[in-house]
């Protein structure tokens, strides 16, 4: 009983860390790009895909463990996950070649994937109605991972070279594991569970109408948000012409209003519901969205933009976090399966957003705007709907 205890006071923060692994591989090396292009032999344009070709490897990993997650040990998979992931890490710096490199990520991102399918399941599995509020927490704590990845990265470079990054995040990745070992509880299943094929598993989760409109929010406010992650370089930078110390000022600005939705959420799901959270999150974000559009189509001065987009990204990742657990809490024998296909559509519709800001560029910051307001729009469609249906 008191390992148990301990096992569910540190799992929070013990999930927080196995989902940090991959904002910190995708993170931490960015500042080394340019000399990890010119020890390879080959140009920034191979190293840069390398980012596409971790993200490709990571929701092919999804789509295979996910449903295997409902099956097996989600212990033994995250064991399995991060073990990966630390000796693809110390295999990464003694590459020779772009080509091997590129492989390695994506070895590397298909195998953390099994480790990174379990958590949003083993939430659901501890907290039950309070999903909500655990993925909240989650996600505030892992949020401090890309906000802090690249200057470790940058620190590293200047103090050693490229390869330590690796090594540090080999290292990271060995200490997850062994927490993972020593306190990761196990979920006990219940023995009248139904077997299911692989694909019988996703035909439930895709069967399920209320289920498919909040995975097309869930999926929709992904793209509204890695719409952010695109263009707000462009948009602060160029739009505005801020320096590069305010550009990062003003993003950790918003990294703040993302971890104090994630704060309010958690105090106020348990008494509200994921349902009703999710409804002022959209009602907040309709209102931000609209106002994003109309400051940049009046062309207003930057404190304008600032001010629309602090609550917009606020409100997005409280829609998002509250959509992910309703859709959990439908599926308690498939929740690793709904987490596949949760994970595999955000990161999908998430590499859209750069052609769809490319197509409609025009200088300014309209089209970033016109998609973020239209990605909001789509959520309200999908959630005025599920209100009908429930009339």
């Amino acid at each position: 009983m008191a390992n148990q205890s301990i096992s569910l006071k540190l799992l929070l923060p013990l999930l927080a860390a196995i989902l940090a692994v991959s904002p910190l591989a995708v993170d931490m090396y960015l500042p080394a790009m340019p000399t990890l292009a010119a020890h390879l032999g080959t140009d920034m344009p191979m190293i840069q895909n390398s980012l596409s070709i971790y993200l490709l490897g990571y929701a092919l990993g999804l789509i295979l463990f996910g449903p295997m997650a409902d099956k097996y040990s989600r212990r033994k998979l995250v064991l399995f996950g991060i073990g990966g992931f630390v000796i693809a890490s110390l295999a990464l710096p003694l590459v020779s070649n772009v080509e091997q490199f590129l492989a390695i990520r994506f070895a590397q991102a298909f195998i953390s994937s099994a480790a990174t399918v379990v958590v949003p399941a083993t939430i659901r599995e501890f907290y039950g109605k309070d999903t909500a509020k655990g993925l909240s927490y989650v996600s505030m704590i892992m949020m401090v991972a890309p906000m802090i990845a690249p200057s470790i990265g940058s620190v590293l470079l200047v103090a050693h070279s490229w390869q330590l990054i690796f090594y540090v995040l080999s290292g990271y990745s060995l200490l997850v594991f062994i927490l993972v070992a020593k306190y990761l509880p196990e979920v006990v299943r219940s023995q009248q569970v139904q077997e299911l094929s692989f694909v019988q598993r996703y035909k439930i989760v895709f069967a399920n109408s209320e289920a498919r409109l909040d995975i097309i929010t869930s999926m929709v406010i992904s793209l509204a948000f890695f719409a952010y992650i695109t263009a707000i370089p462009f948009v602060y930078l160029e739009v505005f012409a801020t320096s590069e110390f305010t550009f990062s000022l003003l993003f950790a600005l918003n990294v703040v209003a993302l971890m104090t939705a994630h704060f309010t959420n958690t105090r106020l799901v348990v008494r509200k519901g994921s349902r009703a959270m999710l409804w002022y999150g959209l009602t907040l974000a309709c209102v931000a969205a609209s106002a994003l559009v109309l400051v940049n189509y009046f062309a207003l001065p930057l404190a304008y933009t600032v001010m629309a987009i602090l609550p917009l990204m606020g409100s997005i990742s409280m829609v998002a976090v509250n959509s992910d657990a309703l859709i959990l809490t439908k599926f308690p024998e498939q929740s690793g399966t709904a987490t596949a296909v949760i994970g595999t559509l955000r990161w999908g519709i998430g590499a859209l957003a750069g052609p769809i800001l490319a197509y409609f560029y025009n200088g300014t910051a309209l089209p970033f705007a016109g998609l973020m307001f239209t990605s909001v729009l789509i959520v309200l469609v999908c959630q005025l709907l599920i209100k009908l249906r429930s009339a």
